[in-house]
């Protein structure tokens, strides 16, 4: 009996690292992500995604908006995920949760520029945005 109540608060020892240790590691890749957006988004996006007749600073502002969208959509992914979550299951909607962060992640990666097609340039990159927001 002894041994079965303490493989048992090993297992919930075991239980609380895992929990901790995942939540470190998401909250770890949540903020890198964003760190790396704001950086981006001051020193190159105002470059490739907004048009060159633009003022300088302004085309800063229209990439810092982009950066702004995210936290705008935290939210609203925060209200869809979470009722999904009691819905479907915690672990599923992790996992959709981390795919539409990391789809939209790398669309941005692979975004075209303005020169290559035009308006829709920033708008994509607005969409994928949006996407990382509802995925964080």
């Amino acid at each position: 009996m002894a041994s079965s109540n303490s493989h048992a608060a090993v297992a919930a020892k075991n239980s609380k690292f895992r929990v901790l240790s995942a939540s470190l590691v998401g909250t770890t890749i949540e903020f890198f992500d964003f760190y790396i957006y704001a950086t981006a988004a001051v020193l190159i996006f105002p470059h490739l995604f907004f048009p060159a007749s633009t003022d300088p600073t302004t085309a800063t502002i229209q990439s810092l908006a982009t950066f702004a969208l995210a936290f705008i959509a935290r939210p609203i992914g925060a209200a869809i995920f979470g009722h999904l979550g009691d819905r479907i299951g915690r672990k599923a909607t992790l996992v959709a949760a981390l795919m539409t962060m990391g789809i939209s992640t790398v669309s941005i990666g692979l975004l075209p520029t303005y020169a290559h097609i035009g308006i829709a340039a920033p708008l994509l990159l607005a969409l994928c945005r949006l996407g990382q927001g509802l995925g964080l």
